[in-house]
């Protein structure tokens, strides 16, 4: 067989199976329906934890928790699936705000290192930063004393 048709099957092969993954829906990306949604879907992974606050983010692809121990929880989507996480502030690595409703948050699990968060409100925004910064204050978060 000729190097030239070997090269055209190859590239046929593997435009046929992104075409099959992309038409049995695995390219849709599941969002929230809204924070019952969310808590449900946490209680799903973690029946016996509580939270105190629940925060969509804009776009509905993601949920933090505010847990009754002080750490968060995350519901995320990933394709057409959910992510679930407890996060405490030992887990993570980078936390900062890029602006008044957006965060941008690093996490040292290698599975998922977390990502750029924006919220409709900046009391969301403010409510898991001074959660995970440690600052404790409303919605039993923690806020600079």
């Amino acid at each position: 067989m000729s190097l030239p048709v070997l090269v055209a099957m190859v590239v046929v092969g593997i435009a046929a199976v992104i075409a099959a993954v992309h038409l049995s829906g695995g390219s849709v990306r599941t969002r929230l329906s809204g924070t019952d949604q969310a808590l449900q879907r946490f209680a799903m992974d973690f029946p016996d934890v509580t939270s105190s606050a629940v925060f969509l983010t804009e776009d509905s692809g993601t949920a933090f928790l505010l847990l009754e121990n002080g750490s968060v929880g995350i519901v995320r989507s990933i394709g057409d699936k959910f992510l679930t996480r407890i996060v405490a502030r030992a887990d993570v690595a980078a936390l900062r705000a890029l602006d008044d409703r957006t965060v941008s948050l690093r996490l040292r699990d290698f599975t998922w290192n977390g990502g750029d968060f924006r919220f409709a409100d900046t009391e969301a925004a403010g409510a898991l930063m001074a959660t995970l910064s440690g600052n404790v204050g409303a919605y039993g978060t923690r806020e600079n004393a």
